[in-house]
C-alpha cells in the first residue's frame, strides 16, 4: 500500500481531486524552475547581443544609433519576422496573451510547443531590432507554454493543466520585473481570473522559485531606477484622481487603436509587418527612446531628467506607435509599454501641474510612479496587480495610498467611458471569441473524472445465460457495462433491474441457469455511452454529454481500458454539494 502511494500513477490520480495540494506544490516548483530557466534564456538571448553592438554596452541604448541605423533596423527585423512567420500555419502563428487566454478557453489549458518557439525567437526578433513592445507578453505567453506542457509531457489531469499555465505565468511576470507576488496576482486576476487557497500556493511556489533563479544571475535591483518619494499633502489628491482620469482616457484610447488596427486592417501578414518596422524608424528617427524596451527611458522619467517638450512628443509618440505596431502583428507585448505610457503621462502631468501652480508638489518621478500603475491598472483591467507591481518596483510603502487611488480611479473610469474590458479579451472579442468564466464552469473544471467517477462496474455481453448473470450481480457493482462484439462498451444497465427480471422469470417459469438472457431486451434504465478520457475536467464530462445528448460516459486510462464510468447525476450531484 505504501509503495503504491508514491507511485506516479497514484500522484497523477491524486491530482484530479479538490485535496492535492503537496503534488501540486511539487508541480510549482517544477514549472516555476522550467520556467524561469526559458525567461532566463530569452532575457540573454536580447541582452547578450544588445549589449554587444549597441554604443555604450547598454542594451537599450538605441539612442546612440546613427539615424540612418535607426530607420533601418526595425525594417529589417520586420522582414526578417515576415520570412519566420512565411511557411507556418495561421494557427501556429498565434501568440501573446491572447493566445495563451484561448487555448485556457477553448483547450483545457493545452498550448502546442511549435506556438512557443515562434514566439521565443519571434519575441527575440522584435526586441532585437528595436521594435515598439515589451518583453512581457512573450515571457507569458513561454511560461504559460512551459506549464502547460510540463502537464502533457506526463500526461496529467486537465484540471492540473490549467493551474500549470497559471504558475508558469506566475513565473514568467516574476523572472520579467522581479515581482515575484506581482507574478501571482496577475497570473490570478489576468489569465485564471480566479482566487483559490489551493491555487494561490502552487502559482506562489513557482514564482518564488523562478524570481530566485533570476536574482542569483542577475541580482536583487529592481527593473527601474526609482526614488523614494510619497505624497506631500493632502491637498494633492485632486490632482492624483485627475492622474487616473487622464491615464483612463489614454488606457481607452490605446486599446481602441490597437483593436480598430487588428480589424481594419486585412492585408498580407508580410506587408503588415513591412508596415510596423517602417513606423517604427520613422518614428525612431526623432524619438529614438521609443525603440526597444524603453526600461531606461522609464528609469530617466522617473528620475525627472526630461523636459515638458520631449515628455509630451514621447507620449504621444509611444502612445500612438505601440497599439498600432501590436495590431500590425509584431510578436512582442504591450505591458511594458503601458508602464513606458503611464510614466511619461504621470510626468508630463507633473510639469505641468507645477508650471501653472507654481508648486513644486510631490515631485515628477512621484506622479510618473502613480501613472505608471494606473496605466497598467486600466490597459489589463488588473488593479490588484498593478497596485501590487507598483510597490514592488519601488519598494516604498508609502505609494499604497495614492497609487490605490489613481489606479482605482483609471480602471473604473475605463470600464465606465468605454464599456470595454481588458485589452486581451478585447482582443478575443475582436476575434469572435469569448473567455467565459461562469462560476459553474470555474468549479466543474477544477477537478478531474478520476475524482467522481464510478470504479464499481462489471463489464458483460449483451448476451448471457442467466447462471453467468447470477454470478455478476454476486459482485454487487453499481453498473454493468455492456460491451458489443468487438468489446466496445455501449450501455449501462442497473443490477437491481436484471436481478429483479431474474428473480421474476424464476418465479413464472422456474429458474433455468442456461436460459439466454438479451440485456438489450431485459426491462431495465438504459444509458448509452460513449468513452471520455481520464484526464479529463468534470466541465469537459458535462460538455460531452451535452454534445453527444447523452446521460453517461464510461472513462479510459491512459492504456485505453476501461477505468470508470460518469454519469450525469454524480456531475450534479457534485456543484449542488449533495451527499450519498
Amino acid at each position: 500500500m505504501f509503495k503504491d502511494s508514491l507511485s506516479f500513477a497514484h500522484f497523477r490520480n491524486r491530482l484530479a481531486h479538490a485535496e492535492a495540494l503537496p503534488q501540486l506544490v511539487l508541480l510549482g516548483i517544477v514549472s516555476g524552475l522550467v520556467s524561469g530557466m526559458v525567461i532566463l534564456a530569452f532575457r540573454l538571448m536580447i541582452d547578450l547581443p544588445l549589449e554587444f553592438w549597441l554604443p555604450g554596452g547598454q542594451s537599450e541604448n538605441f539612442e546612440g544609433l546613427p539615424v540612418w541605423l535607426r530607420m533601418v533596423l526595425p525594417v529589417v527585423g520586420a522582414i526578417v519576422i515576415a520570412l519566420l512567420f512565411w511557411q507556418l500555419l495561421p494557427s501556429t502563428r498565434k501568440v501573446g496573451v491572447v493566445h495563451v487566454l484561448e487555448r485556457l478557453s477553448y483547450h483545457q489549458g493545452s498550448l502546442p510547443a511549435k506556438n512557443m518557439l515562434v514566439q521565443f525567437f519571434g519575441g527575440g526578433i522584435a526586441m532585437l531590432t528595436g521594435q515598439s513592445v515589451g518583453r512581457e507578453g512573450p515571457a507569458v505567453h513561454l511560461g504559460a507554454a512551459c506549464g502547460s506542457l510540463i502537464g502533457q509531457v506526463f500526461k496529467l489531469p486537465n484540471n492540473t493543466l490549467r493551474l500549470l499555465v497559471g504558475c508558469g505565468v506566475a513565473a514568467a511576470i516574476s523572472a520579467a520585473f522581479n515581482t515575484p507576488l506581482a507574478g501571482v496576482i496577475f497570473s490570478m486576476e489576468v489569465i485564471l481570473m480566479e482566487y483559490t487557497v489551493i491555487g494561490f500556493t502552487p502559482v506562489l511556489v513557482a514564482s518564488v522559485t523562478a524570481a530566485l533563479l533570476i536574482r542569483v544571475t542577475y541580482g536583487v535591483e529592481s527593473a527601474f531606477t526609482i526614488p523614494a518619494l510619497q505624497i506631500q499633502s493632502v491637498a494633492e489628491i485632486p490632482f492624483v484622481i485627475l492622474l487616473g482620469i487622464i491615464c483612463a482616457l489614454l488606457a481607452g484610447g490605446f486599446i481602441r487603436i490597437m483593436i480598430q488596427t487588428q480589424k481594419s486592417v486585412s492585408w498580407p501578414l508580410g506587408i503588415k509587418l513591412l508596415i510596423a518596422g517602417t513606423l517604427t524608424g520613422l518614428v525612431g528617427i526623432w524619438y529614438p527612446q521609443v525603440m526597444g524596451l524603453g526600461y531606461d527611458t522609464i528609469s530617466e522619467v522617473l528620475q525627472g531628467n526630461m523636459g515638458l517638450a520631449l515628455l509630451t512628443g514621447l507620449l504621444i509618440a509611444k502612445w500612438l506607435l505601440t497599439p498600432i505596431v501590436l495590431g500590425l502583428g509584431i510578436p512582442g507585448g504591450l505591458i511594458g509599454p503601458t508602464l513606458y505610457i503611464g510614466a511619461v503621462a504621470g510626468a508630463t502631468f507633473a510639469v505641468l501641474i507645477a508650471h501653472y501652480t507654481g508648486e513644486s508638489n510631490s515631485g515628477v518621478g512621484f506622479y510618473a510612479m502613480l501613472g505608471m500603475g494606473a496605466m497598467m491598472g486600466a490597459v489589463l483591467n488588473a488593479p490588484l496587480a498593478a497596485l501590487i507591481a507598483l510597490l514592488e518596483l519601488t519598494g516604498n510603502p508609502n505609494i499604497i495610498f495614492p497609487g490605490m487611488l489613481t489606479i482605482v480611479v483609471a480602471s473604473t473610469a475605463v470600464r465606465f467611458f468605454f464599456n470595454q474590458p481588458s485589452i486581451f479579451l478585447s482582443s478575443l472579442k475582436a476575434q469572435g471569441l469569448d473567455y467565459r468564466q461562469e462560476p459553474l464552469t470555474q468549479v466543474l473544471s477544477r477537478l478531474g473524472v478520476a475524482s467522481a467517477m464510478n470504479t464499481r462496474f462489471v463489464r458483460c455481453e449483451m448476451k448471457i445465460n442467466c447462471e453467468s448473470a447470477i454470478k455478476v450481480l454476486e459482485q454487487r457493482p453499481e453498473w454493468l457495462i455492456l460491451e458489443d462484439k468487438k468489446g466496445i462498451p455501449r450501455y449501462l444497465l442497473l443490477p437491481a433491474d436484471l436481478q429483479y427480471f431474474i428473480d421474476r422469470e424464476g418465479e413464472l417459469h422456474g429458474f433455468n441457469p442456461q436460459l439466454e438472457l438479451d440485456l438489450l431486451e431485459v426491462p431495465a434504465i438504459r444509458k448509452d455511452i460513449v468513452s471520455l478520457g481520464i484526464n479529463a475536467t468534470l466541465k469537459e464530462a458535462l460538455d460531452r454529454m451535452n454534445s453527444e445528448r447523452l446521460d453517461a460516459l464510461w472513462i479510459q486510462n491512459y492504456s485505453k481500458e476501461i477505468t470508470g464510468t460518469i454519469t450525469r447525476e454524480q456531475v450534479e450531484q457534485f456543484y449542488t454539494q449533495k451527499t450519498d
